[in-house]
């Protein structure tokens, strides 16, 4: 699978980007009730893997690293 430099670049950002996302979700699971603190740290689980993955891509295409 290759892919261009740029893509891979904008493949990695929304890796980053899912991993910022999943670390405020779990700050709002501790700081807010404790009512939806086990859907925000699926939630969360589920950002980091999906960006995990999506860095995982970047990196094996080659493009990007």
């Amino acid at each position: 699978m290759a892919m261009s430099h740029l893509a891979t670049v904008r493949l990695a950002e929304v890796g980053f980007l899912l991993f910022v996302i999943a670390g405020v979700w779990i700050v709002a699971a501790e700081v807010m009730s404790p009512r939806w603190a086990r859907f925000r740290m699926s939630v969360s689980g589920t950002l980091i893997a999906v960006g995990g993955l999506l860095l995982i891509v970047a990196v094996h295409s080659g493009a990007f690293g």
